[in-house]
Parts: structure tokens; sequence; C-alpha cells
């Protein structure tokens, strides 16, 4: 009866409001009265509450952590791509790429070896001589294009051989022989023998061959002078022989016919022109001047005869025989 009592009071306090019955962790039933249950009530609200914030700080805090790894990978892309001149002058000022230039990397020198002050004279010395047939292969160029006379205009080109062949044999001499020297010998030669030169021999075909045939004639000797001129410079050279004839030789040919005026028909003119620019830039071998001199006395002393007979005669068949010394002189390292 005591239990049974006992039980029926705890059913009948359990039963009122405000008023729950909670389980220990014993099993033992214990009452919450109502101060209890608000207090209770709080603490679980602020944990919920705290729960909540927790769940409302914890996930802007994840984006932000996205959003700043994107941005370091973006950044780490660039500068894996940073040149590494513009490294190191970012790591030190000092060494910016304009400090870091070699002052003199500009300033090549023009001629090589020791420029004492005796040196550099003879190289301007040298230089003075292509510079002068230059300037000689310009004044041909007014001359005939103002018609004073062809032949003055020749006279010029003549000379601007002699010039040529003089600045060659100095800087040889005078030990001042340079790569600027070969260049600047090339572009002369090219406005002296390959533009003044066919200007030349077209103010002298003019009042005789027509345009149609001296034009093409004259423009394919500049065309094959620009284009021997170019191979000579990066082509080895050959101590015996030239490989095709030298624009030297064409314009010292096209001057003295010029001045010679060789009996012969204007179309045969205009051929023996474009046969000679076209000599240029054959790979033929054709002896060089020191070569020729050591030909035997009897071969040297039958021209100078027969240009005492007849000079044009002579000078055309000397042109003839020594563009058909190519072929031959080819001819022969072949069959050898």
């Amino acid at each position: 009866m005591r239990r049974s009592g006992s039980l029926a009071r705890q059913v009948l306090l359990v039963g009122r409001p405000g008023h729950r019955r909670t389980e220990s962790a014993s099993g033992a039933t214990t009452l919450i009265l109502p101060e209890h249950r608000a207090a209770d009530g709080r603490r679980t609200g602020q944990v919920r509450l705290r729960r909540r914030a927790r769940t409302v700080s914890v996930a802007p805090a994840i984006a932000p952590a996205a959003s700043v790894v994107l941005p370091a990978a973006s950044v780490v892309a660039p500068a894996v791509v940073v040149p590494a001149a513009a490294a190191v002058a970012l790591q030190s000022p000092e060494s910016s790429p304009a400090s870091a230039a070699p002052a003199d990397g500009l300033a090549i020198p023009l001629l090589p070896g020791d420029p004492t002050l005796a040196r550099r004279i003879r190289f301007v010395l040298v230089n003075a001589c292509t510079v002068g047939s230059l300037v000689l292969g310009m004044s041909a160029i007014f001359l005939a294009v103002n018609g004073v006379s062809a032949k003055w205009a020749a006279l010029c080109l003549i000379a601007c051989v002699a010039f040529d062949g003089l600045d060659g044999a100095l800087a040889r001499k005078l030990g001042v022989s340079s790569p600027f020297g070969a260049q600047m010998d090339s572009l002369a030669d090219m406005c002296s023998f390959g533009i003044a030169a066919p200007v030349v021999v077209y103010a002298w075909l003019g009042g005789s061959a027509p345009a149609w045939l001296a034009v093409p004639a004259c423009a394919l000797v500049a065309v094959c002078a620009a284009i021997r001129l170019a191979r000579f410079n990066v082509s080895p050279k050959d101590g015996r022989f030239f490989c095709g004839v030298p624009t030297t030789m064409v314009a010292a040919v096209l001057a003295l016919g010029t001045l010679i005026e060789p009996a012969i028909p204007a179309s045969v003119r205009v051929g023996v022109v474009a046969l000679l620019a076209l000599a240029m830039v054959s790979s033929f071998p054709y002896a060089k001047l020191a070569r020729l001199l050591r030909l035997p006395p009897w071969l040297l002393v039958l021209p100078v005869v027969s240009a005492l007979i007849d000079y044009r005669l002579t000078f055309a068949g000397i042109v003839m025989a020594y563009l058909v010394s190519g072929p031959l002189v080819w001819l022969r390292q072949r069959s050898a």
C-alpha cells in the first residue's frame, strides 16, 4: 500500500502544470519545479542560440576562404611568366637592364687592333679612297642625266675603278683591313658600278638603241651587280679565280666601250651589255689580274700590237676572249 500510495502521489504530482519528470543517469526519478524549468529553458535557448550563431558564423567564414584561394591561384600563375630580367630588376634596382648593359656595347670599334694615331690616319686614308669612288660614281650619274656628255661620265667611271683598286691595295699594304672597310667598299661598288654604270650606258645607248631594249639590259646590270656583291660578301674566297666576272671589270668594260664606241650595231651593243650582266652572276671561274700577268710574254705583246692596228677591234676581241675563258676553265676543271 505504501508503494502504491507513493506511486499514486508521484503520478498526481507529475500531472500538475509546470512540472516535468526527468530521469537521471542512475535511473532515479526527479521532479523539476517551475523555476527549474524556466532556468533550464533559458539555458537550452542559449545553447540553441549559440549553435545557431556558430552555424551562421561558420558559413561566411568558409565563403571568404574559398574566395581567397581562387585569387591566390590566379596570382601564382602570372608570377611564373615574369621575365628573368624583370625579376632581377625587382630584386636589385641597381641591376636594371639600362645599368646592366655595357656602356661600350653599342660602340663597336671600326678599326680592329691597337687604335694608335698612325693607324687611325691610315684607316681614314683608305676609306677616303672608298668615299672618293662613291663621289665619282654619283658625279657620273649627274653628268649622264643632265646630258652633258656620256664620255665624261665614262671617265668618272674609270676613275671609280682606279679608286676601288687603290683602297683595297692600300688597306692590305698599310695593315688596316677591317670588316667595316669591306662593307663600305661593297656599298660604294653598288653605287658606282651597280647604278652609275647602267645609267651611263643608257645615256650612251639612248640615241641609237630603242628604249624597250636598252632599259631591260641596263636594269639587268643593276640587279646582277647587287646579287654578285651580296654573294661575294658571304662566299668563300679563292685566290686564283673569281666566281663570275667582278663588277669592277664589268664597269670598266662598259666605260671603255662608251669611250671607244666600237663600230657595231646598237642591238649588238645591247646584247653585249646583257651578256656582261649575266656573266657577273655566273659560276664560271675567271682568272684574276695577277694570274693574267703570269701569262707568256708573247700573249701580252699581241694585244698591244693589235691595238696599234685597230684598237676598237682589239678591245672587242679581248672582252670576248675573257668572257669565253670562264666556261673553258670550267670545262677543264670538270674533265680533270
